[in-house]
């Protein structure tokens, strides 16, 4: 490569690492570290970080537990209805998440679709923390589904040539060959949905409320603090930072290697 040619895509190349870099280390900057400890042990920051903790992990095994089957069935259909329904299901990706929000209201509200017929019954979902893991698994699942549709798609077709003649079932075939090879993309997709889960926020507040202790994830928290101490604001975002680098080093580093 030309000197030209590394000037000419260095300086593009410098401004995009320092518009993604830059903010954190203004972040890492600006906080005050002689609090950092007070601030996030200290009133409403540890419950809502600990409910974070919580509803993530479960939004990670509803992916896990429902999105690797879906995933499996779009990679190994070739109808053309597939196009569409793996259309459909990447919308969150791209959906402001109050819209998302207002969507799951519309759902799962008392006259929602579904809600409807659950509130009779004594079943309320909105403004409860399992509306926080629901919002969170609308938002995640489908980063999941992607990354180990992908994975699923690479595998040696003569794989399950050789497994059907050996007389192995579609489900024993996915057992004990298919899942076991795509474990670095089921990875990647619990790393990537888990920390898109840590931080939602549109959604969560839209359908779920922000109700300390039931409702409040820490990005929540961080929008309250930010209005009455922009100090513990910083110290919880900081938390938030570390545990996402870590989760996605560990992860994917382990992983997909």
């Amino acid at each position: 490569m030309t000197w030209r040619s590394r000037l000419g895509l260095g300086g593009p190349a410098l401004v995009a690492v320092l518009l993604l870099t830059l903010p954190l280390v203004a972040l890492l900057a600006r906080a005050d570290w002689g609090r950092l400890v007070s601030d996030v042990t200290g009133g409403t920051a540890l419950p809502a970080l600990r409910l974070s903790l919580v509803t993530t992990s479960s939004t990670a095994v509803l992916c896990l537990v429902l999105g690797t089957p879906l995933a499996w069935l779009l990679a190994r259909s070739d109808h053309a209805g597939t196009r569409w329904l793996r259309a459909l299901l990447t919308v969150p990706l791209v959906l402001p998440p109050v819209v998302g929000g207002v969507a799951l209201l519309m759902t799962w509200g008392r006259t929602g679709i579904l809600g409807q017929y659950l509130s009779p019954l004594g079943i309320e979902i909105p403004f409860t923390t399992v509306a926080v893991v629901v919002a969170e698994t609308f938002v995640a699942m489908p980063y999941y589904v992607l990354a180990v549709e992908g994975a699923m798609r690479g595998l040696d077709p003569r794989l399950e040539s050789v497994a059907r003649t050996l007389g192995a079932s579609d489900l024993r075939y996915l057992r004990t060959v298919a899942l076991p090879l795509v474990v670095p993309g089921i990875a990647s997709g619990l790393a990537l949905a888990w920390a898109r889960a840590l931080g939602e926020f549109g959604a969560t507040i839209t359908f779920a409320g922000n109700f300390a202790g039931r409702t409040q994830t820490a990005p929540l928290a961080v929008y309250v603090a930010l209005q009455e101490d922009p100090s513990v604001a910083t110290s919880i975002s900081i938390v938030l930072l570390t545990v996402s680098v870590i989760v996605l080093g560990l992860l994917r580093g382990r992983w997909i290697r």
